[in-house]
């Protein structure tokens, strides 16, 4: 953002307005893409939050074999999205895994696989679940602030997606999913399952 709000004020100087007025709407967007709203998570230990904001695409249950059933919930951002993606459960960060991958357009089903991305694991007290990053079409950049071994509060930032993105989760069949397809969801704050 810096950089494009140091081209308009040296533009300005030199009276170049009409063009730095451009570099003033790219570094307003920029603040306004990269902004990171305060969130106040539930107070309920048995809740299993957003891990960012958008729209919900896709919910289906995933069949692990002898480890039973699972429930993906995938959720759509859009570049006026806010990017910054939260801990959906408190807990221990067990495994982090980034994958490099195609850039296909994060609401084709085939994204989840192929797409780069870098997957959450977290166990909480109850529950494990995996948080998945998936890049998109305009996403190229990851990022991922936590570690392996680190713990996360329910709702706590642990990274974020550059522009049009998505993210998966991946719950246990214990846990009620209260959320439907085209719904939409806020980081941190939006119940997206129950665990029962």
């Amino acid at each position: 953002m810096l950089v494009p709000v140091a081209l308009m004020l040296t533009l300005l100087a030199f009276g170049y307005w009409p063009v730095a007025i451009v570099f003033g709407a790219i570094a307003a967007f920029m603040a306004y893409f990269f902004r990171d709203p305060k969130r106040e998570a539930p107070a309920d230990s048995n809740v299993v939050v957003s891990p960012a904001d958008g729209r919900v695409t896709r919910i289906k249950q995933i069949e692990n074999g002898a480890e039973g059933s699972s429930t993906l919930v995938s959720i759509f951002l859009s570049p006026l999205d806010v990017h910054i993606n939260r801990a959906p459960i408190a807990g221990q960060i067990t495994n982090v895994a980034y994958t490099r991958g195609k850039f296909l357009v994060a609401m084709d089903e085939r994204a989840s696989l192929v797409n780069e991305q870098n997957a959450l694991t977290i166990e909480g007290e109850k529950i494990t679940i995996v948080c998945k990053q998936i890049a998109g079409i305009l996403a190229r950049r990851i990022i991922c602030w936590k570690r392996a071994g680190e713990r996360v509060s329910l709702g706590e930032r642990f990274g974020l997606i550059k522009f049009s993105s998505r993210t998966d989760l991946l719950m246990p069949s214990n846990v009620e999913i209260l959320v439907a397809e085209g719904a939409r969801v806020q980081g941190g704050t939006t119940i997206i399952g129950r665990i029962r």
